[in-house]
């Protein structure tokens, strides 16, 4: 045990296994390995195509070409838009007039006849592009200048056409209405019938060309209409006219006796006190209607004939109101004789500036008269008197004398031929004509006639003739019987025409 050792052998170390290196580290050759050449890594192995389906080639392909046909359709729009919007030919405003029925390609060739547009091409392509806002309508329409495609377009779909205007002033007869209608070359077609007295409404009127006359007749009457219906329901509640087509008879006497706006309710009191007090309305433009119609005027001075001539519309004759308008009253007359001052006015005369001078009282009456006298006199000195239309025309006498004088023989000369005047001494052309009230120096003349106010027992003072003239015979007064006021009857024909006028 304390021997020598054996010399057994050691045993050989076990090989250690082998430690892979880490991740990511190399792992060093040795240098027997390092000397060898590295064999080339193996080919990767082939990829096997597969076949792609139908469907989607096809879609691939459309998607393709889609975004090729939007570009370029962004593109196009973008330059039409350009186009479209840029300033046309014209150097100035110009008026063209499209005639109806008239097709797009009609329209595009026209405007570039014109000089609208260079392109009607263009102009078809943008048009249809723009359908949606509307077709394009004919008509008379105002190019601006440099007017583009765009805003020549957006003109004939919004229709803003050329409005010509038609005034029609107040107090023309209907005939006379419809002569200016057919007179006016911006109208077309023809009109059934010339529409009754007092159903049109003068008023300043807008229409495009082309508009028919029937159509603007149409208009007025429903205006005339609407106006009456307006008036008649904001009439003062003692307004002794009872009905719609009295305010419109009234109204229309009115409207031909001024023409000032500020005297229309005041001559309507007149009227209406004369009315109320059964006095004659003696208006001469009634006179004037009874000769000739619709035609509206004479053209020249009423003969004393025509005074004592009895027509339905001779308010120097008849009783009341006239059967019918003499004329067409405007807005402005029929809410005068609907709501007149409150006056107790019975006469009016000329004051020489354009209106009238009122009077309660005949006396009054007389001394505007005699001023109005004056100042016809003035006015043929200095060489401005002009002879008055539809108005009396006396001669003047040979001693120059302005007022108009017949002694009793003269007058009943003169009523036994009212178509003469030579009744009137001198009566041979001295000077122009004057014109005067046409109840002057007759037998209706308030002076000659005392009983003038059949509501009181006044009488008028005794008529003092002119130095130098033969007395004048006092008219006796007749006896005056008291009657309850009674409407005047009219012809069933002309007081249903207007009560339908009233009500329509």
């Amino acid at each position: 045990m304390f021997g020598r050792s054996k010399n057994n052998p050691t045993p050989p170390p076990a090989p250690s296994p082998a430690i892979p290196p880490a991740p990511g580290r190399f792992a060093p050759k040795s240098p027997n390995e390092a000397l060898k050449p590295s064999a080339p890594p193996p080919p990767p192995p082939p990829r096997v195509r597969r076949p792609r389906g139908g469907m989607l080639s096809l879609m691939s392909g459309v998607m393709t070409l889609g975004l090729v046909i939007a570009a370029a359709l962004v593109f196009g729009l973008l330059t039409l838009e350009r186009q479209v919007e840029a300033p046309g030919p014209l150097a100035q405003d110009k008026v063209v007039l499209i005639p109806k029925g008239t097709g797009t390609s009609e329209m595009a060739e026209l405007l570039a006849r014109e000089g609208v547009i260079t392109s009607p091409n263009l102009f078809e392509l943008y048009a249809y592009l723009n359908r949606s806002k509307g077709q394009l309508k004919a008509g008379e329409f105002q190019f601006k200048a440099g007017t583009s495609i765009e805003d020549a377009i957006d003109t004939l779909i919004q229709g803003k056409a050329i409005q010509h205007a038609l005034t029609i002033p107040e107090g023309l007869t209907s005939e006379q209405i419809v002569a200016r209608l057919r007179d006016n070359e911006l109208l077309t077609g023809t009109i059934n019938e010339v529409p009754r007295e007092g159903t049109l409404l003068p008023e300043t009127y807008y229409f495009e060309r082309g508009t028919s006359r029937q159509q603007l007749i149409n208009k007025m009457q429903a205006e005339a209409r609407e106006a009456l219906v307006k008036a008649w329901a904001k009439r003062a509640p003692d307004l002794p006219i009872k009905t719609a087509p009295e305010l419109v008879i009234l109204a229309s006497i009115v409207e031909k006796e001024t023409g000032r706006a500020d005297e229309r309710p005041r001559v309507a009191s007149v009227f209406l006190n004369r009315l109320a007090k059964r006095m004659k309305l003696q208006s001469d433009p009634t006179i004037v209607y009874g000769i000739v119609g619709g035609k509206g005027t004479l053209g020249r001075g009423i003969l004393r004939s025509e005074i004592e001539r009895a027509t339905p519309y001779n308010t120097y004759v008849i009783e009341g109101l006239p059967p019918g308008p003499i004329a067409n009253p405007g807005r402005a007359a029929l809410e005068a004789v609907a709501n007149p001052l409150k006056t107790r006015d019975l006469y009016f005369v000329a004051d020489g500036t354009g209106g009238h001078a009122f009077a309660e009282t005949l006396e009054q009456h007389n001394r505007n008269v005699a001023r109005w006298r004056q100042i016809e006199k003035a006015r043929e000195a200095a060489g401005s008197g002009q002879p008055e239309v539809d108005r009396v025309e006396p001669p003047p006498l040979p001693d120059g004398r302005t007022d108009l004088y017949l002694a009793p023989g003269q007058a009943r000369n003169a009523a036994a031929d009212p178509g003469s005047v030579s009744a009137i001494a001198g009566a041979a052309a001295l000077g122009p004509a004057r014109g005067f009230d046409a109840s002057e120096w007759t037998e209706r003349d308030p002076l000659r006639n005392q009983n003038w106010d059949l509501t009181s027992a006044k009488s008028v003072p005794a008529f003092q003739p002119p130095p130098g003239a033969p007395p004048a015979e006092t008219a006796k007064p007749e006896p005056r019987k008291r009657q309850a006021a009674k409407p005047r009857r009219r012809p069933a024909s002309a007081g249903s025409a207007q009560e339908s006028a009233a009500t329509e």
